[in-house]
């Protein structure tokens, strides 16, 4: 069987714990790592991350221009690294190259221009690509669905450091129609990786859906997943939710 090659954008905390799921699994090769700046762009991401063989070449983004993506094919590109990061890859789909990318928050402007490049080749796009979220996502649309007049609350809860609202949070807000200034609650204490929680309050009792990433590992796992799926689709944009609803409804195992 042929390998699945991956060119992986961002190799920050979470991306490197996505560039060691992808060595770790034998259906893909990891072809090269692109980071923020020119420092160990001389090395490989499985040398950096412990390793003894010279997998994933490190690359600096501004070292990339258009025939980048020609001279290092690639099946798929996995971006973890900022809302900004598309800009340097906007030639890849003209080059065959699918498109996975995982930023939490895109601006309308951006995810106009991923529309764009979805014209020519497939582009995946979650703000959080854990298959548990996406589950919890569908599970909470089809609860609202069965009881439309429950309060529906979010909690979101992160490390201290983490200024910013959950991506997450506010687009679970989106697809339940919920005013996310109203109904997101923010905590911020520790070390907690992520936690969101949708709270259903019914007359005399009261339902939680919870997913918690343990590790960041996860969203590795989430982007293999993802990336087996979308090897063979066309042009057009997907999301993780989109294709977990849709294990659901057809019955496929999606753990």
């Amino acid at each position: 069987m042929k390998k699945i090659r991956i060119g992986l954008f961002g190799f920050g905390k979470t991306g490197k714990l996505v560039a060691n799921e992808i060595l770790q699994d034998d259906r893909f090769e990891l072809a090269w790592v692109v980071k923020r700046t020119r420092k160990f762009s001389e090395h490989y991401a499985s040398r950096l991350l412990g390793g003894e063989s010279k997998v994933g070449a490190i690359h600096a983004v501004d070292s990339l221009n258009a025939r980048f993506y020609a001279k290092n094919p690639v099946d798929i590109l996995v971006d973890f690294s900022s809302p900004a990061g598309y800009r340097s890859y906007r030639e890849a789909p003209e080059a065959g190259v699918r498109i996975i990318t995982a930023i939490s928050k895109y601006e309308p402007e951006d995810l106009a221009v991923l529309q764009d490049m979805a014209r020519a080749a497939a582009v995946l796009c979650s703000p959080n690509i854990t298959l548990g979220i996406n589950f919890l996502l569908v599970a909470s649309q089809v609860l609202q669905k069965i009881a439309p007049h429950a309060d529906v609350e979010i909690i979101e809860e992160h490390f201290r450091g983490k200024r910013e609202t959950s991506g997450t949070a506010l687009k679970i807000a989106q697809v339940l129609g919920l005013e996310k200034t109203r109904h997101v609650n923010s905590i911020r204490v520790g070390g907690i990786v992520g936690r969101h929680e949708v709270v259903f309050g019914l007359p005399n009792q009261t339902i939680r859906l919870v997913h918690e990433s343990i590790n960041r590992a996860a969203f590795g796992q989430g982007a293999i997943f993802g990336a087996l799926w979308l090897a063979d689709k066309g042009p057009g944009m997907y999301s993780m939710e989109q294709i977990v609803a849709d294990m659901v409804s057809r019955n496929i195992p999606i753990f």
